[in-house]
């Protein structure tokens, strides 16, 4: 199989692909810090890739602060596109497959239906824009590539929207939250298995995927199950986006359809419900 390099290591999904190596005993995976994996500097990635002879290098490095994006397009499209596109040209260079992480952001959202991969990418904001950007450039410079577009990322680690909504659960009596945006939870920990269900796979197929988990839910609907689940008591507020309004435009539905990574990789889909249940436990006994 070969290495295995994973840039962006210490982020959320970094270290959920860390779990699921030791769970699954994948021994060669390399976790680089961020210096040794800057993906902007040209010169430590051609050391890294020199070091490792990576076959696979899976990019969860991004900048994803959505509404910073908007005053820092400058840093956003340097760390989606260029870096990206650093990565995609190494990757030739070694003869490595890059697994890039995309996004729901990268669509319009205004129709209700499911988002096909071939559907129009039609960003409406910075962080959308440059995501799209990376996808393009990675495309441009290398054939063996999988971008997976996923959407609403958690998990027990970083900083994410569960761990935000028990947090704030825990302080307030009353919270307000959007409830006409709607999409599917994905739990990192799974987008990790996906990963290495992909690098496993003795067929090897190309192009856009999309994962999330199973199922549809709003912003509302998704923290109303954290706080039944994790037992607090918080009055929940249904909001519509225009009474919380924020720098970047969101999609209003990025429901992804995922027949496409089923049929050409075979996996299996967890609905969003149960694996929020998983991470729950996790994140109890963490503590």
């Amino acid at each position: 199989m070969g290495n295995i390099v994973v840039i962006g290591a210490g982020g959320q999904l970094g270290q959920c692909i860390k779990k699921i190596a030791g769970l699954r005993v994948i021994e060669n995976v390399v976790f680089p810090d961020e210096n040794t994996a800057n993906i902007l500097d040209v010169s430590a990635l051609n050391l890294l890739f020199d070091q490792t002879k990576p076959s696979y290098v899976v990019n969860c490095a991004a900048y994803t602060a959505v509404d910073k994006a908007e005053d820092e397009a400058d840093i956003a499209k340097a760390v989606n596109e260029t870096g990206a596109k650093n990565l995609a040209q190494l990757c030739k260079k070694y003869q490595a497959t890059l697994i890039h992480i995309s996004t729901d952001f990268v669509f319009e959202g205004k129709e209700v239906k499911l988002l096909k991969e071939d559907d129009k990418a039609n960003p409406i904001s910075v962080y959308g824009a440059t995501k799209l950007d990376g996808e393009l450039a990675i495309i441009n410079e290398l054939d063996t590539h999988v971008i997976i577009r996923t959407s609403w990322l958690y998990s027990e680690f970083a900083n994410n929207f569960v761990k935000t909504m028990l947090k704030l659960g825990a302080e307030r009596d009353e919270l307000n939250v959007i409830a006409d945006q709607v999409g599917t939870p994905t739990y990192a920990v799974d987008l990790a298995n996906i990963i290495f269900d992909i690098i496993q796979n003795p067929q090897k197929k190309y192009g856009i995927y999309h994962f999330s988990n199973e199922g549809v839910t709003s912003w509302y609907d998704f923290a109303k199950a954290i706080f039944d689940l994790s037992g607090t008591k918080v009055n929940v507020n249904p909001i519509p986006t225009s009474a919380y309004p924020t720098k970047a435009k969101r999609p209003p539905f990025s429901v992804m359809d995922k027949t496409k990574i089923k049929a050409d990789y075979s996996v299996q889909v967890p609905y969003w419900l149960d694996s929020l249940k998983v991470c729950m436990e996790a994140l109890k006994s963490n503590h």
